[in-house]
């Protein structure tokens, strides 16, 4: 359902578009030629979850929010994708930086903010060198070479007293054994 300004047939303006079971606001903002265009601000079950600049339909700068109203993610879009921006936990904290798609990335536990894994990432997910932590100590669990979010290359596998027990290549995340 939409509430909001036409031209020629098209929504174009300001307007609102609403979820037509729930009746809860999905969309406010600008539209051109019947696609959101320059703001606007997006709602998940009437709860703000982006606002921002769009164009042709597409985020191109603007901010995603916990429930909690919270910054989760800050920055520009490349075809909604996240591009350039930093990524914050519900304390407030900087879990990962962009830029151009990639960057270096902190990720920490959400129970008590403990450092979990600092390092390389691409596309979403860990790609590059990197630093694994056990979530209760805080010791080095793993360092080394991810690839597509698994271990992948060279690295270093310790234990919860930082002991090494493991030196040597990984393959699809897992121990290669000769």
């Amino acid at each position: 359902m939409f509430e909001g300004e036409y031209l020629n047939g098209k929504i174009n303006g300001k307007g609102k578009e609403y979820d037509r079971l729930l009746g809860t606001l999905k969309f406010e903002g600008e539209y051109l030629n019947g696609k959101k265009n320059w703001k606007g601000k997006e709602y998940d079950n009437g709860k703000l979850d982006f606002e921002g600049e769009y164009l042709y339909n597409y985020k191109i700068k603007g901010k995603f929010y916990y429930t909690n109203k919270k910054i989760e993610y800050e920055g520009e879009f490349r075809y909604d994708g996240k591009w350039n921006g930093k990524g914050y936990n519900l304390s407030g904290n900087i879990i990962y930086e962009l830029i151009n798609g990639k960057g270096k990335v902190k990720e920490y536990w959400w129970y008590n903010d403990k450092l979990l894994f600092e390092g390389e990432y691409l596309n979403g997910e860990r790609n590059g060198k990197g630093k694994e932590y056990y979530y209760d100590n805080s010791n080095l669990k793993f360092e080394g070479v991810y690839l597509n979010d698994e271990r992948n290359g060279k690295g270093k596998e310790y234990d919860k007293r930082g002991e090494l027990i493991y030196e040597g290549e990984y393959l699809n995340g897992k121990r290669k054994e000769n």
